[in-house]
């Protein structure tokens, strides 16, 4: 291949990534995570991580519905579960509910599953006062937030009423 055809597919390719969905998510990450080709976040910023979320634990049974981005007690008087969002569709988290600390993802070969083997849980975030980003495409940001703020990939956080 010549030198200018090496040029136009390493050009190509750049815009490609930098117009697709993910590449402003990729560009503007700080300790990626999740589907952004990112490396896993050094231990000191994982009291920094905005993907965690703690909802009710108490079973299938239970329609309280809590979830907040602080530990606590449900409507049902029993402690919130610790969780990781690994996807946003909609106004619904996907959550990892395995050991605390967890940065894994949804199972490739079987979607209501996390890497660890555990079943997703989904959090309706309607009417819960947590914001979250769902920016679409490629990225998988996946942050959370008590207060309005920018997510890592730049867009606002939105509130589901």
């Amino acid at each position: 291949m010549s030198l200018r055809g090496t040029m136009v597919l390493l050009i190509g390719t750049l815009l490609t990534v930098l117009l697709s969905g993910c590449g402003p998510c990729c560009m503007r990450m700080k300790a990626a995570q999740g589907d952004c080709g990112g490396k896993a976040a050094p231990a000191a910023e994982m009291q920094q991580r905005s993907d965690v979320l703690y909802t009710c634990g108490c079973g299938p049974e239970c329609r309280c519905g809590a979830v907040s981005t602080q530990p606590g007690a449900c409507g049902c008087g029993k402690p919130l579960a610790w969780g990781h969002v690994v996807r946003v569709e909609g106004n619904e988290a996907l959550l990892c509910t395995c050991k605390e600390g967890c940065r894994c993802r949804i199972d490739p070969q079987d979607a209501t599953r996390c890497g660890c083997g555990n079943p997703i849980k989904r959090a309706n975030l309607a009417g819960t006062g947590v914001y979250f980003c769902n920016c679409g495409g490629a990225c998988a940001c996946n942050t959370v937030s008590a207060v309005p703020a920018e997510c890592r990939c730049g867009m606002p956080l939105k509130q589901a009423r």
